[in-house]
C-alpha cells in the first residue's frame, strides 16, 4: 500500500520535470527563431563580457594621464645663499696683554659665512626655458640649480622677483622642454578636482590629489597681494613653486604655502592663481620689475553695519575712504564715500578684491567702475596710473590732551575742536578741519568701534564737522542709533560705525 503511494508521488514528480523542460526548450526555440527571423540581430548573452567602446569615443584624460604628462613640466629647484653670522667673542678679548697685539678686533670676531641650501619646485611655462616659481624659493640666492624631469641639470638665471606677490621667474638655457599649458584660474569652481605636483622633502615629482577648497583667500599674511586658491591636495616643504593643475592638465596655480600648527600638511594649502602669476611674470620678463596699476585711493570693506548708510542691500564692494590729490581717481572724479560695486562688469567682493584687480592692470589701461554715490549708481571711466615706488611715511605719534573749553562727549569718547597746535603736533595739513578724539572710555561703544585717541573726526553721516559744536549739534539731529564717522588716523582716512549711547 505504502509502496504504491511512493511510486505514484515519484511518477508525478517526473512528469512535472518533463513538462518544465519542454516549456523551457520551447521558449529557447522561440528566442532562436526570433533572432533568426529578425533583422539579423543576435540577442546578447548576459554572460558574455560587454564590448569596449571604440577608441574615438573614449572620455577625456584620466588622472593618471594628466599626472604622467604634467610631471614633465615641473622642476626641482635647489638654491644656495651665503649667510653671515657673528662669531663668538674670544675668551681673551678683554685681556690687556692680548689687546696690545690685536687692539679692539680679534681674529675670531670676523663675521663667519656659511652656505644655506633650500629646496623648492618650479614650473616650465615656455619652451625657451622660462620657469615660474615662488620668490621665497630663490630669495637672496647666489646660485640656483634646476633639475628637470629627465634629470638634466642647469644653473638658472633669476630674471626677476616680486616679494609682494611671492612670484619669481627663472631662465635656463635648455631645449626639448615640456612646458605646462596655462589655464584660467578664473574658471575654477569650488570642489573641482586638482593635482599638486612638486618635490616635497626632496622627493622628486610627487603628485597629490585634492579639491579646490576655497577661492579668493586673502589676508592670510603670506604676501602683500593675496588672492589664493585654497586646496586640500597635500602640500609640504619643497612643494613651494610647484604646479597646481586641473583635470585637463592645465596650470591653474603656483603652490605657495600651507596653514599648519605642526609645520607639515594638515589639509589647508594655498596656491597663487595663474591669472595673477601670468601678469606678474609678463611684467618681470618685459621690464625686470612689476608695474602695478594704481588708482590713487584709500579703500575699505563694507561692513554689515554700514549697509544702510551707503544705500546698499548687502555688504559688498569697496568704499573709497579717501582720494589722493592729482591721482587717477581724482582726475576721473571719484569721491570719498563712493562705493565701487563693479569693475568692467565684474562684481567687486571687497576692498582686497578691488585692490588685486587694479594691481593686475597696466598703466594707461582704462577701466569702467560702477559706483554707488548718494544712493545713486553711476559709471566712471578711469585711466590706470603707475604705482609710486615709495609710500610717504605716516606719523604714528599719540596726542597729548590739552585743556580746551570746546569739547564734546559721545558714546564713550571725548573730542575737541582741532586747534592749530594739535594740527602742527600731528603733522596734519594746514587746511585740516575736524574734531580730535582725546579720550576713549574702556568698554564703551567708542572702544568697541576701535576708535583711538588721536583720531580726527571729519564727517558724521556724510556731513562735514569742523568743530565740537558741529559734532554735538549733528548728533542731536540724528535719529538713528548708528553713526557713520569718517576719521583721519595718522594720515589715513577710514569710515567707522559708532553706536549712539
Amino acid at each position: 500500500m505504502h509502496l504504491h503511494r511512493y511510486l505514484l508521488v515519484i511518477a508525478l514528480f517526473v512528469s512535472m520535470i518533463a513538462a518544465f523542460g519542454l516549456v523551457a526548450c520551447q521558449s529557447a526555440d522561440k528566442a532562436d527563431d526570433g533572432a533568426t527571423a529578425g533583422a539579423g540581430k543576435k540577442t546578447p548573452n548576459v554572460l558574455e563580457a560587454p564590448k569596449q567602446p571604440p577608441a574615438q569615443a573614449a572620455p577625456t584624460l584620466g588622472f593618471s594621464d594628466v599626472a604622467e604628462e604634467a610631471v614633465k613640466g615641473v622642476v626641482n629647484i635647489s638654491s644656495t645663499k651665503v649667510v653671515k653670522t657673528p662669531s663668538r667673542n674670544s675668551p681673551f678679548s678683554h685681556d690687556p696683554f692680548f689687546r696690545r697685539f690685536f687692539g679692539n678686533r680679534f681674529p675670531d670676531q670676523v663675521p663667519r659665512e656659511r652656505r644655506e641650501r633650500s629646496r623648492g619646485s618650479g614650473v616650465i611655462i615656455a619652451t625657451d626655458g622660462y620657469i615660474l616659481t615662488n620668490n621665497h624659493v630663490v630669495e637672496d640666492a647666489t646660485e640656483v640649480l634646476v633639475v628637470l624631469y629627465d634629470q638634466r641639470e642647469f644653473v638658472a638665471q633669476i630674471v626677476g622677483t616680486d616679494p609682494k606677490s611671492d612670484v619669481a621667474v627663472l631662465k635656463i638655457d635648455a631645449t626639448d622642454l615640456d612646458p605646462l599649458t596655462l589655464g584660467r584660474s578664473a574658471d575654477l569652481r569650488l570642489g573641482e578636482v586638482v593635482l599638486a605636483i612638486g618635490n616635497p622633502f626632496g622627493l622628486s615629482h610627487t603628485v597629490t590629489q585634492g579639491i579646490v577648497s576655497a577661492l579668493g583667500r586673502a589676508r592670510v599674511g603670506i604676501a602683500d597681494y593675496e588672492d589664493f586658491i585654497q586646496t586640500d591636495a597635500a602640500i609640504n616643504p619643497g612643494n613651494s613653486g610647484g604646479a597646481l593643475v586641473n583635470t585637463r592638465g592645465e596650470l591653474v596655480g603656483i603652490n605657495t604655502a600651507i596653514a599648519s600648527m605642526t609645520g607639515g600638511y594638515q589639509g589647508v594649502g594655498f596656491a597663487i592663481p595663474v591669472d595673477m602669476a601670468r601678469v606678474i611674470m609678463d611684467s618681470l620678463v618685459q621690464h625686470g620689475r612689476v608695474e602695478r596699476g594704481y588708482l590713487g585711493v584709500l579703500i575699505q570693506d563694507v561692513r554689515q553695519d554700514m549697509v544702510d548708510q551707503f544705500g546698499l542691500k548687502k555688504p559688498r564692494g569697496a568704499i573709497i575712504a579717501d582720494v589722493l590729490k592729482e591721482g587717477p581717481a581724482d582726475e576721473a572724479g571719484l569721491q570719498r564715500g563712493d562705493v565701487v560695486i563693479e569693475m568692467d562688469g565684474l562684481n567687486i567682493q571687497d576692498s582686497t578684491h578691488l585692490r588685486n584687480l587694479i594691481s593686475q592692470k597696466h598703466p594707461d589701461d582704462k577701466v569702467e567702475l560702477l559706483v554707488v554715490r548718494d544712493r545713486t549708481r553711476r559709471n566712471i571711466t578711469i585711466t590706470i596710473g603707475r604705482h609710486p615706488d615709495d609710500a610717504a611715511a605716516v606719523p604714528t605719534s599719540t596726542p597729548d590732551q590739552e585743556p580746551v573749553s570746546d569739547r564734546v562727549t559721545l558714546s564713550g569718547l571725548t573730542a575737541v575742536t582741532l586747534s592749530p597746535a594739535l594740527a602742527n603736533r600731528f603733522q596734519l595739513p594746514a587746511d585740516a578741519r575736524g574734531v580730535m578724539i582725546v579720550d576713549v572710555e574702556k568698554d564703551s561703544p567708542a572702544a568697541a568701534a576701535e576708535l583711538q585717541t588721536g583720531d580726527l573726526i571729519m564727517e558724521l553721516n556724510r556731513m562735514p564737522v569742523a568743530s565740537a559744536a558741529d559734532l554735538d549739534a549733528a548728533v542731536k539731529n540724528v535719529k538713528r542709533k548708528k553713526l557713520l564717522l569718517l576719521i583721519n588716523r595718522a594720515g589715513t582716512t577710514t569710515f567707522v560705525v559708532l553706536r549712539a549711547k
